[in-house]
């Protein structure tokens, strides 16, 4: 991965700096991050009440383990 001086990030808007294979976040996964971190908030593991009760339409990700994919 390259490595950028922070001067330089004006310099990178708009411009592509690398791209990974997709992955794909299910509610597995969301359980298990859950487990690890002991935030077992019902819109990250409750898909009932994340369906009924969020706007969302069902859970969603915890905002760490969604930006721990930026730096791998």
């Amino acid at each position: 991965m390259p490595k950028f001086n922070i001067n330089e990030l004006d310099d990178l808007k708009g411009k592509e700096l690398g791209f990974s294979d997709w992955v794909k976040i299910d509610q597995k996964r969301i359980n298990s991050f859950a487990d690890c971190t002991e935030d077992h908030q019902f819109i990250h593991v409750d898909e009932d009440r994340a369906r009924k009760d969020t706007p969302f339409g069902g859970t969603i990700a915890h905002g760490f383990f969604v930006t721990c994919f930026l730096c791998s």
